[in-house]
């Protein structure tokens, strides 16, 4: 297994689109209306929107190559970026996004441990993620992974609200 984690530039903008929408589409499309699916995409992940973030200083991409195939991404956030107010010692683990047919290779432990590195380099305490209480294999994977949930939060499907557990583990 190859795997090769690489920082996300201005000029990978289309394809980290494409990814973003075929994973949050395969991944949640069962579960919501059409009309809010394709409110949140075209929100959350037209080009204007997802350039704004690759030019946040407080936020980083990451693609995950899997034999040289770009199998996904990650996203982090520090400082002002987190989507929710934390304080200035945490990262957020934004997103951590797998193509189906990638996933059940560790890709998702590999860039978790990638988020973990950015975190210990930057002499954060706590690293802490959002992840919707109906994903149960999400919430298995990170309290396998040490997580633990602290709170909660909503989540806006286009017009329905929905919950987030907060998960967060502590760094040494």
């Amino acid at each position: 297994m190859n795997v090769t984690i690489t920082r996300c530039k201005y000029e990978d903008l289309p394809l980290l689109q494409e990814i973003s929408i075929e994973t949050f589409n395969a991944t949640f499309k069962d579960h919501n209306s059409p009309e809010n699916m394709k409110a949140y995409l075209e929100k959350a992940f037209n080009s204007t929107q997802l350039e704004t973030e690759l030019s946040n200083i407080s936020s980083e991409f990451f693609f995950v190559y899997f034999n040289q195939e770009v199998a996904g991404y990650l996203k982090v956030n520090t400082n002002e970026a987190q989507s929710e107010k934390m304080s200035n010692i945490s990262l957020e683990i934004e997103r951590i996004y797998i193509k189906n047919q990638y996933q059940k290779h560790g890709l998702g432990k590999s860039l978790l441990d990638k988020a973990i590195d950015i975190a210990v380099e930057r002499n954060k305490d706590v690293i802490w993620l959002g992840v919707w209480e109906k994903n149960e294999r999400a919430i298995a994977f990170y309290k396998k992974m040490g997580f633990i949930q602290t709170s909660e939060h909503s989540f806006y499907m286009g017009d329905e609200e929905q919950t987030d557990l907060i998960m967060t583990k502590t760094l040494n």
